[in-house]
This record gives C-alpha cells, structure tokens and sequence, in this order.
C-alpha cells in the first residue's frame, strides 16, 4: 500500500488547516476502517493533515476525552453525541457530527442458552419470556448510543418492554462475548466483529443484524466539539474529504477490504483475527450483511433526519423529558454545509434533500416530517 502524500489539496493561504496534527479517538471495531486506513493510505496527509489515531476501550471514556478535549474528534456512537447535545446523564455540551462514517455493521445476539429453548429471534424470545418468566438481561454499549437505540426497539417490536421487562446494562464492545459466555447476560447488542465473535465461538446466535431493524440505518459517526469545529473549520472540512477518500477506496474493490481486513487485525487497532475481520469487512453468508462505508457518497451524509430519529427514540425512553425542536437540533449538530465543502474537494456528489425515508422492523415509516407525532406512535414507551 502507497502513500498519498504530495497531492496536496491545500497549497496554503486561508483554506490552509488551523490544525495539521489531529488527534482522533477510535473503538477496536470494524467500522473504525476508515480512520485507520485514512492513516495508513495517507489520504490524511492528501489534505494537509496527519491524523494520530488514539485506541478507546469503552464509550464512556472515549465520550470524556473528547469532551474534555484531550480528543479532536473521534468515532462516536450517533445517539451518544446527540445525548452530550441534549444533556441526557452529563452536563450538556455542544457537539458536531462531521458526517456518518458507516452503515450496518451490529448485530443482536442471543445466548446459546435462551436459542436452546427456542428463542432464536424477536417472536420466540418473546415466547420464552412468557413460558419462563424471570428477570431477563440484555447489554449495550452506551446509554444513549446507537446499541441501546437498536435493543430497546427490536425488544419492543417483538412486544417486549425493555424498561419493565428486562434489565439493561452496559458493557464495552469488545467484553460482549466473554460476558455471555460466562452467562453474565441473556443476549446483547454491540457492533462487528464482537457480535460475530459470539457466534464463531458458539456463546449464542444472530438474532437478527441491526439492518434488519433499520435497513441501512446510521453507523458510527465523526464527532467533535462546537467548539474545536468553530475554530478550526479548515482543518475539519480536511478531515471530512480524507475520510470520503477512504471510503469510496474501502467499497471501490473486495481486494481493498482485504487489506483492511489485515491492518485492523493489528495489536494498535482491532487486535483481533485476520479471518475475522475477513468476515466481517468481506461477509460470505446473507445474514450478516455488507458495513457500507461509501454508497456513493450516501452512507457518508449526515441527513438531518437520520440524527432526529435518535432524539425520537430518547424521547420514547424518557431519556428526553419533553420534545426538544426535533430539526433546529439536527441542524445544528450535523453540519452539512461543511460536509459538502469537503465533497467538493473530494469529488463527492451529495443528496439535494437533508430528510430521508425508511421502513423500520415494525412496518413504521421514518422521514423525519413528525418527529413528535413519530415518537409518540409506539405502543411500548416511557413517554411521560
């Protein structure tokens, strides 16, 4: 693999970088591939910069280093930026989504235990937790994250109240596995390759991928402080065209996915086994489906509606108390007008619309045109 260094995009003057040395927080996950060949490829420096990637162990640190500004930017949680946005379990801090880093990419799975006794997905285990009621334990990686957003809405689409019926907790990515293995817990949510490891390993089964939930939904995205974006606009808009660099490099060609695949499974990234991040970055089977890291310039927008679908589930989860101005906090937070500056340089065509539509594992229709009506139309909530 060649370096990009050289094809400067930024000869200096005003659109020169604020900021050339960015340091950029990262979870041991799949979906961390484009930070982390953005680097090795060095489409960073393409545009002035040089990413220093910083390995997190788990979502709350990454949320305090990034906050407290030891972090620039980082891969984060969708839901988890939104929640230090509206204040949700810490002080409120103004944040930015820079754009969506991927799409898919998590899954639910069961333990081995419960697939015994027939709970192989949503309906069966819905089935067993009537025909043996008990106080059933399911985990995600963060509060207000994307993990807990999927849980909590495929439990209730099997008619399952995750708030009365089940006992939630948190646990970090990468302790998944071991923790149902041990039986610690009766199932969980959390992103590749750690849902994959648990079934490799025969801890449990894929009770369903997180696209069965929302087809294409948002993955991680990058984030940073209001404040770090306000100051420096030019080294951020940078970042973003590196990253649609990589992207469209990730999906152009299996043969580059498989050279992710080997520098991920790298002690400084995922530590994990080639083979696996084989699987996971190149899936062979229908059920897991495709981390979509580009779609032509589609996975990597930051619509405006896929950020207000998050506060509609915290509002649902009575995580939000009352309902925030669903658009006028989108828009504040995802900053399209950067992420198109940054398409123009890449190269990259970006949607006319900043609203899209999907149909939802219950048949219900998200677009983003009632966000309040859309949050009070579940029969299982905690609206109060």
């Amino acid at each position: 693999m060649t370096g990009l260094a050289g094809q400067g995009a930024y000869a200096g003057g005003s659109d020169r970088p604020e900021k050339e040395t960015l340091r950029v927080g990262f979870m041991p996950l799949a979906d961390c591939a484009p930070l982390v060949m953005a680097s090795v490829l060095g489409f960073d420096e393409k545009y002035g910069i040089k990413l220093v990637l910083e390995r997190q162990h788990s979502w709350s640190a990454m949320r305090d280093r990034l906050t407290g500004g030891e972090l620039d930017a980082a891969q984060a949680l969708y839901g988890l930026l939104y929640g230090l946005q509206m204040g949700v379990g810490s002080a409120p801090c103004a944040m930015a989504v820079l754009m969506n880093l991927n799409q898919n990419g998590q899954a639910i799975v069961l333990g081995r235990a419960l697939a015994e006794r027939g709970a192989s997905d949503g309906a069966g285990l819905a089935a067993l937790m009537r025909r043996e009621p008990r106080r059933y334990t399911f985990a995600h990686t963060f509060p207000t994250g994307n993990h807990a957003m999927w849980l909590c809405y495929w439990l209730a689409a099997a008619g399952i109240d995750p708030l009365r019926e089940t006992k939630l907790v948190t646990v970090p990515p990468a302790q998944m596995a071991p923790n149902l293995e041990a039986g610690h817990m009766d199932g969980f949510c959390a992103g590749e390759p750690w849902s994959r490891r648990a079934v490799l390993d025969g801890a449990g089964l894929l009770a369903a991928p997180s696209s069965q939930v929302w087809p294409d939904h948002p993955g991680k995205a990058l984030g940073a402080r209001l404040d770090f974006v306000a100051r420096h606009p030019n080294a951020c808009r940078a970042l973003v065209a590196a990253l649609l660099d990589t992207a469209r490099w990730l999906d152009a060609s299996p043969v580059n996915r498989e050279a992710a695949a080997e520098v991920l499974a790298g002690a400084a990234y995922v530590n994990a086994d080639t083979r696996l991040l084989r699987e996971c970055l190149l899936p062979r089977r229908g059920d897991w489906p495709l981390l979509r890291f580009f779609g032509g310039g589609e996975a990597t927008f930051p619509w405006l509606s896929d950020g207000m679908w998050f506060l509609t589930q915290q509002r649902r989860w009575g995580l939000l108390r009352a309902d925030p101005d669903y658009l006028a906090v989108a828009g504040a937070v995802n900053h399209v007008g950067l992420y198109r500056e940054a398409a123009l340089l890449a190269g990259v065509e970006t949607p006319a619309s900043v609203l899209r539509s999907a149909t939802l594992i219950d048949g219900k229709v998200w677009d983003g045109s009632d966000p309040a009506g859309y949050a009070r139309s579940f029969p299982i909530h905690d609206l109060r």
